[in-house]
């Protein structure tokens, strides 16, 4: 369904917090897991702080991205910022699903700072029995 491993992960997700946030031109790694439940591939996207509306998922062809911004909380005029550890910025993630999967149907929820998108299988995709039919004569083609 999706590249399983990426050795570079650590490396990027490092230089991240080194570089700062993301920006819609070059957005943060977000943590994903995807996993298959019954008839259907299941991947959830950690996006804490981040409201529904700041998330945008699009398929084309097999390709899904999914990105989200986290924007900062507006803060009175007399706060003064002790520490700030919470990423800020856009965040985004592409995975290539397979050519078995029905992206017509996928069902989005978000629920705790977790995006859980569902993708069905495709009825072709399924496994299916075959009926063996029996005739009572042979065809014979001639040329």
């Amino acid at each position: 369904m999706l590249m399983r491993t990426d050795p570079f992960r650590e490396l990027d997700r490092l230089t991240q917090q080194l570089m700062g946030p993301g920006t819609w031109s070059k957005p943060s790694a977000m943590p994903m897991d995807a996993y298959r439940e019954g008839d259907e591939y299941v991947v959830a996207f950690d996006v804490p702080g981040v409201t529904a509306d700041a998330i945008d998922i699009d398929v084309e062809r097999n390709m899904l991205t999914v990105k989200a911004e986290r924007r900062p909380v507006a803060k009175a005029d007399d706060v003064q910022m002790e520490l700030s550890e919470r990423p800020l910025g856009v965040f985004s993630r592409q995975i290539v699903l397979a050519d078995t999967l029905d992206t017509e149907h996928i069902r989005a929820d978000y629920d705790a700072g977790v995006l859980t998108l569902r993708i069905p299988i495709a009825e072709r995709a399924k496994p299916r029995k075959i009926s063996i039919g029996v005739g009572s004569g042979h065809k014979e083609i001639s040329c």
